[in-house]
């Protein structure tokens, strides 16, 4: 998948859709998905032996479709950015996860959900933690890697921080089935 097409039920392909500025698609998200685009996603360890990264963009596109306009996604690794097309951007680099909840805070308001999809193996855990007990709303965290990995434990560890709940979508294979779970529980 390329950056310049827009995913059915993406902020960006409803903005388009009701003729929006993606400011105001955004009002109505209801769920901050924020996804590991690091190297390490890169591990064709998925179904298929496709790469973390590519199964994460298969399900995520089916998620927005079944939940049009409700989901925002970040994507990081050493930088973060936006993706109102509703594609991860691939940044293949390191893992500042702190960086991206940072950015992310911004949005910290009542009635939001915040979900950090990654293999949980960021720079530095503890300044991740630090940023995860400053949000007023729960931080869930869904694991893409290999089962009993360490970044398992990490998530967990997150997502107790806000008191957000961490499961584990066996190498990326069960990423929509496990957004919807979090949705449905508070």
């Amino acid at each position: 998948m390329n950056n310049t097409q827009l995913i059915k039920g993406s902020l960006g392909a409803i903005a388009q859709q009701n003729n929006q500025s993606i400011a105001e698609t955004f009002i109505n998200a209801d769920v901050i998905i924020i996804v590991d685009t690091s190297g390490s996603m890169c591990a064709e360890d998925s179904r298929g032996g496709k790469s973390r990264y590519d199964v994460a963009c298969e399900e995520l596109k089916n998620l927005q479709a079944s939940l049009p306009g409700k989901l925002a996604l970040l994507s990081f690794s050493d930088d973060v950015i936006f993706c109102p097309s509703g594609i991860p951007f691939n940044y293949e680099g390191g893992t500042d996860l702190a960086k991206a909840l940072k950015f992310a805070k911004v949005a910290d308001v009542t009635g939001i959900r915040f979900i950090v999809i990654s293999d949980g193996e960021p720079q530095n855990e503890e300044g991740c933690i630090s940023v995860a007990k400053t949000f007023r709303a729960k931080i869930d965290t869904i694991y893409v890697g290999p089962e009993g990995g360490d970044g398992q434990a990490f998530l967990r560890k997150l997502a107790k921080a806000s008191g957000g709940q961490g499961v584990t979508a066996a190498q990326v294979k069960e990423l929509a089935a496990n957004v919807q779970k979090l949705l449905l529980t508070s």
